[in-house]
């Protein structure tokens, strides 16, 4: 099945995820795990953005973001990833959001990218994002 975006659901060690690149980077997160580079890490942490409210005897549900991954470092830090392929407005307005409510978690949304991203092909995704406008940037000025 796809969802809207085009993303295909994978199933991998039982777990259903959203698309290939979620079930690449659980298998990133297992390398890591057993290589000792992180404590541990589980999936689809939840975190309440609005609480639930009642208005007007109308009843309005809380405002959740359920991210990917929440990675326990070695340092006992803790880490929020999101796997983006592409960020929604809906996205970027719950990104706003987290990191007004959880100022003091770290929120990191990566993409899978051959080209620029580490050994494994991960990136941050607002490092592609620099990456691709300086590209294009150069592009225009080339084309002067």
């Amino acid at each position: 099945m796809k969802s809207k975006y085009g993303a295909k659901k994978i199933v991998v060690d039982g777990i259903t995820f959203d698309s290939k690149d979620e079930a690449k980077y659980y298998d990133y997160l297992k390398k890591r795990k057993a290589k000792e580079e992180i404590l541990n890490f589980e999936l689809q942490p939840k975190y309440e953005l609005q609480p639930k409210f009642s208005k007007n005897n109308k009843k309005f549900l809380p405002v959740n973001y359920i991210a990917d991954f929440l990675i326990y470092h070695n340092d006992s830090s803790e880490e929020v990833i999101d796997v983006k392929g592409m960020a929604t407005e809906t996205a970027l307005l719950k990104r706003k959001l987290f990191e007004y409510s959880y100022p003091n978690l770290k929120l990191t949304w990566v993409v899978r990218n051959l080209t620029y991203g580490n050994e494994d092909g991960w990136i941050n995704y607002d490092e592609l994002k620099k990456i691709r406008k300086e590209i294009k940037k150069c592009k225009k000025l080339v084309k002067r």
